[in-house]
């Protein structure tokens, strides 16, 4: 197994790094007396229980097991860590906790953080006892009733229904340490310009200044064999420089680019010194570029037939924490299985090991940000927040290939009519544009649009016939964009936005099959045996296949979860088809991918003949 696996952040891999998940003490603080009393301080029988983290408590692989609203939780552990000698620091990772957290070590208070689905680190070093013997203490808070607060599909009454799961409160994403020098590489991201032979590198310090300047240096190979080297001087906190990479525009450059066909990856040495101090991080490079193109979504220059399908990530004994980090690799290879190319993960921010294996076996994702579900100015400014957070984390894998911050209006429930909604969903575009423009955007997914680079909607017809009837012709796409669409919702809420945009179907199907109990519910459509299953899937697939104008699809969805019995497995992840007969399905030619390479190919003839009409 790749060396990157084993690291909670596979990004960014050191060696000196400790996993603090495993067996924490726990206690709820329903009467949220524990400031108050001092918790922090871990005094004698306040911790009378014990918790499995990174599993949140409502879960049965926590040992709680408990689901009734706890909003207070409190955490603590010991751990042994000597001081760090000759300059170096100890750093303390959280990948995520929901929703907020308070951290003490020894007793004394290190951090706040807010903000579900991101992680956060804080420097320990100074708050180490010198017995080596060390105290940590985290308090979380979880308002289950909060509507506005970002929390995706986690439900806010006392039970599971319709649509939403039970709640993941707390530690769910893995706590490690990681020794690292005075000075030291933050975060890096790479950005490559295929096309142009290249790679932006983009590094952050962080740690006590230094007198003097600090050099970096980015080693880039392929299966050993060196491609590039280039140090850059800095002397400040960020910077950003490009590596020229010539064996990108050789004439076999193609063999190094990334696709989920091909998903080459390259190794990368990044190194950090500053006067006596050295720090090095091992990462990697996809080498790809996605973009949008006259109505089709583009990989590497072409266009790129999206086959995607719902990732809720939701398992029924951890919930949206992962049962273990092989769980993660085998959900994408399954995901491969059946003949996908891609998964919008839904209202959920995944762990990075699971981007890891979609980078390393190659998996399209839809980056999605988990939504409020009520707007004021507060939910706004978490939304906002917390999403740029997610983007700074997550930009660098290559497998996301576009970003949706909002989703079906959530949040914004009355922005068919509020200026002032549809400017939050205006302004999350141009500001995730801003933060990166190597990606589509997508302002609001399935409908009411305000400004997009591509065009997803959602549109659970029960037949083929009836998605043909919508999107089998460009006169029925344009009559169901301008019209009010399948949700009797407005597609567009900005017309300009609509010429030249792709078209996704980005939920459809939601077929219900149940072949072990015979339950009918939670889905768009019962069907009654696995041969109308086989049918009705094939039917619904197929018409989007054959609909000239439409550039993919994501079908709803991978898995049953909790009472959405909609998934093409059940929540144990078992095929309820053969899985070759669903990856026929699904891996059938487009038509309109076929039109479009036509299209291009009698471009590049009139090209070659000197005709440009």
């Amino acid at each position: 197994m790749p060396e990157h696996s084993l690291h909670p952040r596979p990004r960014l891999v050191r060696d000196e790094w400790r996993d603090l998940c495993g067996t924490w003490r726990f206690a709820f603080d329903d009467d949220d007396e524990g400031e108050r009393g001092r918790w922090f301080e871990s005094p004698p029988g306040v911790f009378d229980a014990t918790i499995e983290v990174p599993y949140p408590p409502e879960s049965k692989l926590s040992g709680v097991h408990d689901r009734t609203r706890h909003p207070v939780l409190w955490y603590q552990r010991e751990f042994t860590a000597p001081v760090p000698a000759g300059g170096d620091r100890l750093l303390l990772h959280f990948g995520a906790v929901d929703y907020r957290a308070r951290v003490w070590l020894n007793g004394a208070h290190l951090v706040d953080h807010e903000g579900g689905h991101t992680p956060f680190t804080v420097d320990v070093t100074d708050a180490l006892d010198p017995s080596g013997t060390q105290s940590l203490v985290v308090r979380t808070t979880d308002e289950p009733g909060d509507a506005g607060q970002p929390r995706g599909k986690q439900t806010w009454s006392a039970e599971p229904s319709g649509i939403f799961y039970d709640r993941t409160s707390g530690i769910w994403q893995p706590v490690w340490l990681e020794r690292v020098p005075g000075t030291y590489l933050r975060d890096v991201v790479f950005t490559p310009r295929p096309s142009e032979g290249a790679v932006d590198v983009e590094v952050w310090l962080g740690g006590h200044a230094q007198a003097g300047e600090a050099d970096v240096e980015v080693e880039l190979a392929h299966d050993g064999s060196p491609l590039a080297r280039q140090r850059m001087r800095t002397d400040r906190e960020y910077a950003r420089f490009t590596v020229a990479v010539p064996a990108l525009s050789a004439a076999d450059g193609r063999r190094l680019w990334w696709s989920p066909e091909s998903p080459t990856l390259l190794d990368a040495v990044v190194t950090l010194t500053a006067g006596s101090v050295a720090d090095s991080v091992r990462s990697y490079v996809g080498v790809r570029e996605v973009g949008v193109r006259d109505g089709a979504f583009t990989l590497n220059g072409r266009p790129y037939y999206l086959r995607l399908v719902l990732e809720q990530g939701y398992w029924p004994d951890s919930h949206l924490a992962a049962p273990d980090a092989d769980a993660l690799r085998r959900e994408v290879e399954l995901v491969k299985e059946l003949g996908f190319t891609g998964v919008r993960v839904h209202q959920k921010v995944e762990d990075p090991r699971f981007l890891y294996w979609c980078d390393r076996l190659g998996l399209l994702v839809w980056g999605e940000m988990a939504n409020a579900h009520e707007f004021s100015a507060v939910s706004a400014e978490r939304l906002t927040r917390e999403w740029i957070d997610v983007v700074r984390r997550d930009r660098g894998h290559p497998c996301i290939v576009t970003w949706v911050p909002i989703n079906e209006s959530w949040g914004v429930p009355e922005i068919a009519t509020s200026t002032r909604q549809q400017d939050l969903a205006t302004a999350l575009y141009h500001l995730t544009r801003a933060l990166d423009p190597s990606r589509p955007v997508i302002s609001n997914d399935g409908w009411e649009h305000t400004e997009s680079d591509i065009l997803g909607v959602h549109d659970y017809a029960t037949t083929g016939a009836a998605l043909n009837e919508r999107y089998g012709s460009p006169d029925a796409i344009e009559r169901t964009l301008a019209g009010t669409g399948p949700a009797a919702r407005r597609i567009t809420l900005n017309d300009a936005d609509r010429p030249g945009r792709p078209l996704v179907i980005t939920e459809f199907g939601g077929l219900s099959y149940v072949p072990a109990s015979g339950e009918k519910w939670y889905g768009y459509r019962a069907v009654e045996s696995a041969e109308e299953f086989r049918s009705a899937f094939a039917d619904l697939v197929g018409a989007l296949l054959d609909a000239p104008g439409v550039a993919g699809f994501c079908y709803t969805q991978l898995t049953d979860t909790l009472q959405e019995t909609n998934g093409l497995v059940t929540d144990d992840r078992t095929p309820k088809l053969p899985v070759d007969v669903i990856r026929a399905a699904v891996s059938r030619p487009s038509r309109a991918l076929a039109h479009e390479e036509l299209r291009q190919e009698q471009r590049r003839a009139r090209d070659a003949a000197g005709d440009g009409t």
